[in-house]
């Protein structure tokens, strides 16, 4: 056979059992999950920062990294809704490289998928605890988010699942926001369509149940530019872009329309310093226009505590990303506290 089992994981509910939630977190995350639903159905007007690393490869690093968040949302929470950004897996283009802490707990060893669900669960639990601020990771595989499914405040549906079933209807029964990215073709359509689908209540296969969703009002998109037919970047974050997404909303009838805008991955180029300008760009924009300051929620940063990236090596340096480069924490900094006064 061309597929061999190695483990049988635990079932969620196992998982959870073995690394709960203490009381104080459930109170955290219940209050987080009002604050952000404030936002994304208009009843607040704080602006959303999801913040961090490319991928979280280092409990230690991502902590720290949490922490010092938390230390800036003190005095910016009152404009802010700092959301850490922990992602614990990482799609590949070509399926290979570096898959993300759920799959190698340990960068540099073997892929272990079961050491991994407990790391992540870990780490995850480790960061709400000593920061105070839940987070968002990605929603790459479906199933599997049944481990994190009551730590997560955000999740996001990245640019080469949005068109998957499984992912859109998973969303479908979500309680919290969740971002449906455009295509790397960077088609609205696709994209809008998506939402629609998360918005809708199904019924389908998941984790071996015939299970129902409700629809998820919270789902909406996330603009991370797209490339053409020769592969070369076409940033969506523009005036223009904002303009054109709104009137696209506009033609649909769907629930609380809004948009985060990923200032990394396409939009940029991957010229990770470029993040600091289309920030700037997209606060303008807003500014400019109150129907975008009522749109665009948000937007989403890839940063860490030193810019840059690096090779998987034995020799690493602490808190430097091992996927894509990312801003560091002096610019990181001097960036949140520029938002929250221009916001």
């Amino acid at each position: 056979m061309g597929m061999e089992i190695h483990t049988l994981l635990p079932l969620p509910a196992d998982l959870k059992a073995s690394y709960p939630l203490s009381e104080r977190v459930r109170k955290i995350k219940e209050k987080r999950d009002r604050e952000i639903r404030d936002i994304f159905t208009g009843a607040s007007d704080r602006f959303v920062v999801i913040v961090g690393p490319c991928s979280a490869d280092n409990e230690d690093a991502v902590c720290e990294y949490v922490g010092r968040l938390a230390e800036i949302n003190e005095k910016v929470c009152d404009r802010l809704m700092l959301i850490p950004r922990i992602y614990t897996n990482k799609p590949r283009t070509t399926g290979e490289g570096y898959k993300g802490m759920l799959h190698q707990p340990e960068p540099d060893q073997e892929p272990d998928l079961f050491a991994g669900i407990i790391a992540i669960r870990k780490m995850h639990i480790r960061a709400i605890e000593e920061s105070g601020l839940t987070a968002a990771d990605e929603m790459l595989y479906p199933e599997n988010r049944s481990y994190l499914d009551d730590v997560l405040s955000y999740e996001a549906v990245g640019a080469r699942s949005v068109e998957n079933q499984q992912h859109r209807l998973t969303a479908s029964g979500l309680d919290i926001p969740v971002g449906m990215k455009n295509p790397t073709s960077g088609d609205f359509s696709v994209m809008l369509n998506s939402v629609q689908a998360a918005q809708s209540a199904h019924t389908f296969i998941y984790r071996g149940m015939d299970v129902k969703t409700d629809g998820n009002e919270l789902a909406h998109v996330i603009l991370r530019g797209g490339v053409d037919k020769y592969g070369t970047g076409i940033p969506n974050y523009h005036y223009e872009d904002l303009v054109r997404l709104l009137n696209a909303y506009k033609e649909r009838d769907l629930k609380n329309p809004a948009a985060i805008v990923d200032a990394n991955h396409s939009n940029s180029n991957k010229q990770f310093r470029e993040q600091i300008r289309i920030v700037s760009e997209v606060l303008h924009s807003r500014n400019y226009n109150p129907e975008l300051k009522k749109l665009v929620k948000g937007v989403m940063i890839e940063s860490y505590l030193e810019e840059g990236n690096q090779q998987i090596s034995e020799d690493r340096v602490y808190g430097k990303s091992i996927t894509d480069p990312c801003l560091g924490w002096a610019d990181t900094e001097k960036l949140l506290y520029k938002i929250a006064r221009e916001c």
